[in-house]
């Protein structure tokens, strides 16, 4: 029997944008809890859970409105229904930036503040100049709590105690989740385009780039700087542009800067593409599954006192910090 807890016994919110995104999430869950009461002006669906000793709020966007927007809006109706929310997780799926680390299909990778900026920015955010488009779009940095996480997550990883394929073994029963559905893993040059349909068959092979076999089919995580903006990157050329304009970026997605600054939050996103034109479907469930797996190797390490001690997000919006 399931168990029904209290509303302010929740204290971690996890937003997804797609619906494979939350089915990953709902698979990491430990124990899953009973409905409570809608409020009848939070539009929101969640499902309710824990993981490890933490009780968990998970939300997805309404299915066909993924952004910006619809990422704020969904957030906002979160904190104010569940008002003891501590801080957020915004996981999912996003592109990767392969050159300044050796980012695959189905990597991770986590946001983490570098050079000065706070681990997300909005590359498509900031003002005209006589002589210049200005890039203003530099969020906040996610919670002391979860930095601190992210570290104690980086050296039990150090010290091969890595239980991400362990986490993700939980949907091998599930169609189309696993690594092998996937298919390949190919990187085309970033200057050339897509050839045909929803395939690569028509695609050169004289354009792939030549890289070294993985050692081991071991899921690898990135920190550094996640880009988000409202358009889809798809073109290999602009990808690595942006990249280099804000000192580079790893991956690229559509939501996280509409909480940053509003819902404090950790953004982890599976690698199901390269952010260029020959993006597609096949990687975004494993990718989906890679991240939420993560996720919850990151709040194993928080220990439920170090939550319980953070400010709620309502307070921390109330008094700037």
């Amino acid at each position: 029997m399931t168990r029904r807890l209290r509303r302010e016994e929740y204290t971690i919110g996890w937003v997804c944008a797609l619906p494979v995104e939350l089915a990953a999430a709902q698979e990491m869950l430990d124990e899953e809890h009973e409905d409570l009461q809608q409020d009848e002006n939070d539009n929101n669906i969640y499902v309710l859970g824990q993981i490890g000793r933490h009780n968990i709020v998970l939300t997805c966007l309404p299915a066909g409105q993924t952004g910006i927007g619809s990422a704020a809006a969904v957030a906002t109706q979160l904190k104010a229904t569940f008002k003891w929310i501590r801080f957020g997780l915004m996981v999912g799926i996003g592109g990767g930036v392969p050159g300044k680390e050796d980012i695959r299909l189905g990597d991770v990778v986590v946001s983490q503040p570098y050079q000065g900026r706070g681990g997300v920015i909005q590359y498509d955010f900031g003002k005209a100049t006589p002589s210049e488009f200005e890039k203003t779009g530099f969020l906040n940095s996610p919670p002391q709590v979860l930095l601190s996480a992210v570290a104690g997550m980086r050296a039990n990883h150090l010290r091969q105690r890595n239980r991400l394929l362990q986490h993700v073994l939980k949907v091998q029963n599930l169609p189309g989740f696993t690594r092998d559905d996937a298919g390949p893993d190919i990187l085309y040059e970033a200057s050339y385009n897509h050839v045909g349909g929803d395939s690569c068959e028509a695609c050169s092979a004289d354009k792939v780039v030549d890289r070294q076999p993985r050692k081991s089919n071991g899921i690898v995580v990135h920190y550094g700087t996640i880009a988000s903006g409202n358009q889809v990157v798809r073109d290999g050329t602009t990808r690595d542009r942006v990249s280099r304009d804000f000192g580079g970026v790893l991956c690229f997605e559509m939501e996280a800067a509409g909480l940053m600054d509003n819902f404090p939050c950790l953004v982890i996103r599976g690698i199901c593409d390269y952010a260029d034109s020959h993006k597609n479907k096949r990687w975004q469930a494993y990718a989906a599954v890679a991240a939420a797996a993560c996720a919850k190797e990151l709040l194993l390490v928080i220990p439920p006192i170090d939550v319980a001690k953070t400010r709620t997000v309502e307070e921390r919006i109330r008094i700037g910090g």
